[in-house]
């Protein structure tokens, strides 16, 4: 089934880039009420004037249909509470989903579970993390080869170098695709970016973030017990005191789904 269709801007021309947001979580109460869904937080930090973006809500069942995927410029799969490789109908059909848009070349970038999915689906390990969850701001190392498709303005940018960003995950990518290269780790995760040539990419973080949302995710978790209130708290003043480098991995996204 196919969700109806959201425009950023309501005047169609025939330049306009296309697409299609794989909304792979339900929207919280908060983020509803703040943002008017995840919809919108996806679109202000990697959307532009002039473009498409649909949305579909994986989650639910929502796919596109397969006459309509060559429509688009580019594909992306948000973050999730659900296992990458879990067994529910939906993430398998998303994987299936995922082969075919690589076999057909269509840029994928996936966040966060998206990140996670991306590999699975394409042949990489996933699973629990062995350090548990990584909650908060950290740092993260950007290697000194990246795909060209990547850089920023000169052939090798200022990418060699490390960017902080907000992280809430409790698995991670164990091993890469085939095809797959690490373009950046941290101290806790071993591969909190890796890409495929210039037409996959997964990120390991949430680049499209704010503070409040994360903080909002770690209350929710400790009010179902899923982590411990001290955790949560300590985790909170180191978050106060560090700020992540949204800009840099916002514009690392846009340029790789918009070769721009």
């Amino acid at each position: 089934m196919r969700s109806s269709g959201y425009l950023t801007n309501m005047v169609t021309t025939k330049q306009e880039k296309r697409f299609a947001l794989l909304m792979a979580a339900r929207d919280s109460d908060y983020v509803k009420t703040t943002y008017g869904g995840y919809y919108n937080v996806f679109v202000d930090a990697y959307g532009d004037q002039g473009e498409r973006w649909d949305l579909f809500r994986v989650i639910d069942g929502e796919f596109p249909c397969s006459a309509d995927i060559c429509m688009y410029d580019a594909f992306v799969i948000s973050g999730s509470p659900n296992d990458a490789y879990g067994d529910e109908p939906w993430v398998m059909e998303l994987c299936e989903l995922l082969q075919k848009l690589d076999s057909m070349r269509k840029k994928l970038l996936g966040i966060c579970f998206g990140h996670q999915v991306l590999c699975h689906a394409l042949g990489g390990k996933v699973g629990k993390a062995e350090t548990g969850w990584d909650i908060g701001v950290r740092e993260v190392t950007v290697v000194d080869e990246v795909p060209c498709g990547l850089k920023g303005e000169s052939k090798v940018s200022m990418l060699c170098t490390h960017h902080p960003i907000l992280e809430i995950h409790q698995d991670e990518v164990w091993e890469v695709p085939e095809e797959g290269e690490v373009v950046a780790y941290s101290e806790k995760t071993g591969v909190e970016v890796f890409a495929i040539q210039d037409r996959v990419l997964g990120i390991q973080g949430h680049p499209e973030y704010s503070k409040d949302i994360l903080c909002n995710i770690i209350d929710r978790l400790v009010g179902n017990h899923t982590i411990d209130k001290d955790f949560a708290e300590e985790t909170k003043l180191v978050l106060d005191k560090v700020e992540p480098d949204a800009k840099f991995w916002i514009h690392v996204c846009k340029k790789f789904l918009k070769n721009n």
